[in-house]
């Protein structure tokens, strides 16, 4: 059971990226269309905060409002894959970012909290400069 997220890297404020997160492994080659997806980031210092969030059929999304109108969460489940597109970046968005699954999400609707997953991938460094 595996999810990796990429496209991390430096930008300039304003500038964007997209993430990615992707499933793969025993329990998610048959069940990842069943599993909600979150985004969480922590940036040094702090605790990890909860971004966006999207449920098993991409249907509905949920975002903080430090990022809403700004980021874009999407889902891929041909690909077993989710993203992040984040526009119009600022410096206070550095952080490392993490993409989560809910296995059992599906049906409910998308959580911020970190209790609803149970698998989490590495991480990427985003790091926005001014």
């Amino acid at each position: 059971v595996q999810l990796q997220a990429s496209g991390g890297g430096p930008v300039q404020a304003g500038g964007s990226l997209r993430l990615s997160c992707a499933a793969s492994g025993r329990t998610f080659s048959s069940t990842f269309s069943n599993c909600n997806m979150g985004w969480f980031r922590q940036a040094p210092g702090k605790v990890r905060e909860f971004v966006a969030a999207i449920n098993w059929n991409g249907g509905s999304t949920d975002y903080a409002d430090s990022v809403k109108g700004r980021f874009t969460i999407s889902r891929d489940n041909t690909r077993n894959t989710v993203y992040l597109q984040m526009n119009s970046l600022k410096p206070e968005d550095t952080a490392v970012y993490y993409c989560a699954a809910d296995h059992r999400g599906s049906g409910q609707p998308p959580y911020r909290g970190e209790w609803a997953y149970d698998y989490w991938g590495q991480g990427t460094q985003v790091t926005v400069s001014s």
